[in-house]
């Protein structure tokens, strides 16, 4: 069994890089969404009508971002994927 420090040494650069792969996404589906929006000429808020899958993603980064969520957010994370 790993310590807590031991944990964190080990995992952080793989957890820093699929967190950059992320926002990376985010980026992505961002700019994408306001190319769109400004082709149609709508330059309202390029959220608006953001899909589902999209929203699930940023459902459970706010759900990892919580200090209170314990040691289930992998099980918190399957339930809420299971819902698409």
């Amino acid at each position: 069994m790993l310590t807590a420090s031991q944990v964190a040494e080990t995992y952080f650069l793989e957890s820093r890089y699929m967190l950059l792969e992320i926002a990376a996404y985010l980026d992505r589906y961002d700019a994408a969404s306001i190319r769109e929006h400004s082709h149609n000429g709508n330059s309202s808020d390029h959220r608006k009508g953001e899909d589902p899958k999209l929203t699930l993603i940023r459902k459970a980064l706010a759900s990892l971002a919580d200090p209170a969520a314990g040691i289930e957010r992998t099980s918190a994370l399957l339930k809420l994927f299971a819902t698409l």
